[in-house]
């Protein structure tokens, strides 16, 4: 392998996590496809030894993977909306957001968060590459620019008077290939006095709960807040802030300013977390070496489960079809053989079937008439939300499933 770091431009030489081989988690198929051929990449995540950004190589390029037929949308899950309402409340009271603000979402999808902004009369830009997710967006009035994110673009909103006093992304960092051009975007786009916010999963996180599923293609990164500040400083930005989130399974909020501008002070949190960082070993190469032995095992406990299960004769389906769902199932070769089928409230995902593992994905009244005797959960991160929605499952004995941290059953 001749990689290099997509920050620092240093070889890549120390392996975190191999998945081995596996489709693109959002390339769900269609029935006519199931007996074409089927591309497989390396799921391969390295740290990089000067910087410690933890990060994938490039198989897919942006526009082929966010494309008219993204079959993500974010409108489908409540508590994330319910997390973006928040969001647009707490950022609006903190930095006195008004009529004459501008607030700009980065990878805005089908206007989940920017609809609440809209809403208080806020003016807004989405910026959007997946056209099918766009159109959703405008036609719930959220103006939304159809492109990808960089330099070449934020120069374009800045000339055209557009630049923002809010800049924020929710889960768009890791989607960057180009991370110098992103940020470097970022800085244009702001106001002098402006603040960006951006939320991703934790690293720190990630290790600690065994969450290995998050690594899939579209992630080409994976930050340490101690790696992000390296990559925000670099490009002239500041961090002065960080709020950690449950999101995700364990997120980021991280608040960046221009590093001349002193209005926002640097608060304590920011120190704390480095310390907590540094503590669990993720200031050198060698406190990221040990996890690809725990991601083997978990494959191990699950399939033994599933083994298990299957032989008492029980009746296995999943719930959801989310991206962290594909690497699960394609790294620990879990297919028909043991999930009969999966379901999904968007109907963009319904009548599809999961990439490598080939499994159908139907609407969420199957369950009902299936009545089967476990429900594996594949967007563990929103378990509590699903196991309410389910709840009438109970009353003919149905349990939960849960692969991460590692395989539990909740009756």
């Amino acid at each position: 392998m001749n990689l290099n770091c997509r920050f620092c431009n240093t070889p890549l030489k120390t392996s975190f996590c191999d998945l081995g081989m596996s489709p693109l988690s959002n390339a769900n198929l269609r029935p006519e496809q199931l007996n074409q051929m089927e591309p497989f990449y390396p799921l391969h995540a390295y740290v990089c030894d000067a910087c410690l950004l933890v990060q994938l190589e490039s198989f897919e390029t942006p526009d082929q993977i966010f494309n008219d037929q993204y079959a993500y949308f974010s409108s489908y899950s409540e508590s994330w909306l319910a997390h973006a309402n928040a969001y647009s409340e707490k950022m609006t009271e903190h930095f006195g957001l008004n009529t004459d603000s501008r607030v700009v979402e980065i990878a805005s999808n089908d206007g989940y968060l920017l609809q609440y902004f809209v809403k208080k009369n806020i003016p807004v830009i989405g910026i959007e590459p997946s056209g099918n997710v766009a159109r959703a967006a405008r036609e719930k009035g959220v103006p939304t620019l159809e492109a990808f994110f960089g330099k070449d673009t934020a120069t374009t909103l800045s000339r055209e008077g557009k630049s923002a006093d809010l800049l924020l992304g929710n889960n768009v960092l890791a989607h960057v290939p180009d991370l110098n051009d992103f940020v470097s975007g970022l800085k244009i786009l702001l106001k002098p006095q402006g603040v960006i916010t951006m939320e991703f999963p934790h690293l720190l996180q990630l290790i600690q709960k065994n969450q290995f599923d998050t690594i899939y293609h579209e992630h080409f990164s994976y930050f340490s807040f101690s790696t992000v500040e390296k990559v925000f400083s670099a490009h002239g930005l500041t961090l002065f802030d960080v709020d950690e989130l449950s999101t995700h399974g364990g997120s980021l909020r991280i608040y960046a300013r221009h590093a001349e501008n002193e209005s926002q002070p640097i608060t304590d949190s920011i120190d704390a977390l480095r310390t907590r960082e540094s503590q669990a070993g993720l200031n050198c190469p060698e406190g990221y070496r040990n996890f690809d032995e725990q991601v083997r095992e978990t494959k191990r406990k699950l399939l033994e489960f599933l083994i298990d299960a299957k032989r008492a004769g029980k009746r296995i389906v999943g719930y959801g079809a989310p991206a962290k769902g594909n690497t699960l199932l394609n790294y620990c070769g879990v297919r028909t053989d043991f999930i009969d089928y999966t379901v999904d409230r968007s109907p963009h995902k319904q009548g599809v079937y999961l990439p490598g593992t080939h499994i159908p994905v139907r609407h969420p009244d199957e369950i009902a008439k299936t009545k089967p005797d476990y429900i594996f959960i594949l967007p563990w991160n929103l378990k509590d939300e699903i196991i309410s929605q389910l709840s009438y499952a109970r009353e003919w004995g149905a349990k939960f499933i849960l692969p991460i941290p590692q395989v539990e059953v909740v009756p």
